[in-house]
């Protein structure tokens, strides 16, 4: 019996090769790049390498990366593309992109089925993730038509004022989390304010940008204003350093980062970082024990564990630690595992064998260096055979868990929570900004006085207070310290893809000191 997957009329013809795939007769054959309008093959054919399906472990595609040909023909896209875009009123830009969301929103299920069999994410996210994207098209649409300069009357009558213009060719690289939401998010805000964008999605999740790329182009969109290239290190490289790219904004690790920041600055070009995370959710003992619970949970196992904001040192007041650590178990055992493509599955797959091995690792040292396993943090094998050279693992509670442990100080980026003790708020917040990381933090407390005092002292970009994991596109999201620089969504992020510009305006004469 074939896994399920919804037969929509618009099915594509990657949707229409995945379901062949789903049969283990064929794979995704279709160019995964684009520009001008149109999927391009590579000619780096001869280098390319395979991608798997998560859930199966079956070849999902071929990823054909793009080198300095394809990255030049991209960028050169983006820049015709550039020209009558930008010259448009935000109005007119706005419609081309809510018809783009419309589009989204009609083709939601095939999109999300879609990032299921790309990431291995359960559909009942990927649904959300979608819904995410078109949310911040529509947002930014709607931003579009309000930008605007300031106006400075002078003395004499002279005055000056200032224009909000946009940069120019954007470059987005996306992390193998999030493909097609991440893909959204960086590309709204740069059309809305009149950019171009040439975007990298990560060469682990390379098919789904490539349906937004499409959409845009369906709706009337120029073009090459929205173009696809994929590969790896060397594709970002080019990107990069490419003379004709005005902006650079990355999703991924510190460590990449660190060198798309250095790259850019040879052209001393902006750059968004959203980065790594270590984060702290903060648990006092007045807490409402469920959602404390709840949020603990949504903090950690989202996503297979594999987001940057987790909430992975969960630090519990001492008086309900052991019930906390109880009710976090019981819930986290009864974590449904299997195929992502299923209603009540609530857990999928990992992205890839070496990152399950590297996660599984993380949970090995943790127990030579004194943690203990309260359960997961093993492979699993599904029971329906078709899963079972998937990327599946148990998720994981570790306790008895020290502020020096390897668990506790390195991003882990799976299903592993690490739960901690403390007594006071005073060492409750020392501990927790005890990192180089601040994308995220979270405390949970019935106290509002108290709540709002922990946040004014957590060093982290994004706070929560009795929730978790909670990203609407209407307000700011990003990291302080080496989690980040710029901002994704909300108002904010309109200055991160534009530039201002100041115009004097003498009417008088010229007061001359010659």
């Amino acid at each position: 019996m074939l896994r399920r997957l919804t037969v929509l009329p618009r099915a594509t013809a990657l949707l229409a090769a995945v379901r062949s795939l789903s049969s283990g007769s064929a794979k995704i054959t279709a160019p995964l790049n684009f520009w001008g309008g149109k999927r391009r093959a590579s000619k780096e054919r001869n280098n390319g390498e395979n991608v798997f399906e998560p859930a199966t472990g079956r070849i999902l595609c071929t990823l054909e990366p793009c080198g300095s040909s394809e990255v030049n023909q991209a960028v050169e896209a983006a820049k015709s593309a550039f020209g009558p875009w930008s010259k448009m009123s935000g109005m007119e830009r706005a419609r081309v992109m809510i018809e783009a969301a419309h589009t989204i929103e009609k083709r939601r299920e095939e999109i999300a089925e879609m990032e299921v069999v790309n990431n291995g994410k359960s559909i009942t996210e990927a649904r959300l993730d979608v819904d995410s994207g078109r949310l911040c098209i529509e947002y930014y649409a709607a931003l579009s038509s309000t930008l605007a300069g300031q106006h400075v009357q002078l003395p004499g009558g002279s005055f000056a004022y200032t224009r909000r213009e946009p940069l120019g060719v954007c470059v987005g690289i996306g992390a193998w989390n999030y493909p097609f939401q991440i893909a959204a998010w960086k590309s709204a805000p740069a059309l809305a304010c009149g950019n171009s964008m040439v975007f990298k999605p990560s060469p682990v999740t390379p098919v789904t940008a490539v349906m937004l790329a499409e959409i845009f182009t369906e709706v009337g969109a120029p073009e090459g204003l929205f173009n696809v290239v994929q590969g790896g290190q060397e594709t970002g490289s080019l990107l990069c350093h490419h003379p004709d790219v005005a902006k650079v904004s990355f999703t991924g690790s510190v460590q990449t980062g660190q060198k798309i920041m250095e790259m850019a600055s040879k052209g001393v070009k902006p750059v968004t970082l959203e980065l790594g995370g270590k984060s702290p959710l903060l648990i006092f003992e007045d807490s409402d024990m469920e959602n404390a619970v709840r949020g603990a949970l949504m903090a950690n196992f989202l996503s297979q564990g594999q987001v940057c904001s987790n909430g992975t040192r969960v630090f519990v007041q001492r008086p309900i630690l052991e019930e906390f650590v109880d009710q976090v178990v019981k819930r986290t055992q009864a974590i449904e595992i299997g195929d992502p493509l299923l209603e009540n599955t609530k857990m999928g797959a990992l992205v890839s064998r070496p990152h399950l091995d590297k996660v599984l690792a993380f949970v090995d040292q943790a127990r030579k260096e004194g943690a203990t396993v309260l359960c997961g943090g093993e492979p699993f094998v599904p029971s329906d055979p078709k899963l079972r050279q998937g990327y599946y693992m148990t998720p994981c509670v570790l306790a008895n868990c020290r502020d020096d442990m390897t668990c506790v100080r390195e991003e882990i980026f799976g299903p592993v929570m690490s739960v901690l003790s403390f007594d006071t708020e005073e060492e409750a917040l020392r501990r927790a900004n005890d990192t180089t990381m601040g994308l995220a933090a979270g405390v949970f407390t019935r106290d509002v006085k108290r709540a709002h005092r922990v946040v004014e002292h957590l060093k982290a970009g994004s706070c929560f207070i009795n929730n978790y994991n909670i990203t609407p596109v209407e307000v700011p999201f990003g990291g302080f310290k080496m989690s980040g620089i710029g901002r994704e969504n909300g108002q904010v992020t309109i200055e991160h893809y534009s530039q201002l510009k100041t115009v004097f305006v003498e009417m008088g004469d010229v007061d001359s000191l010659f």
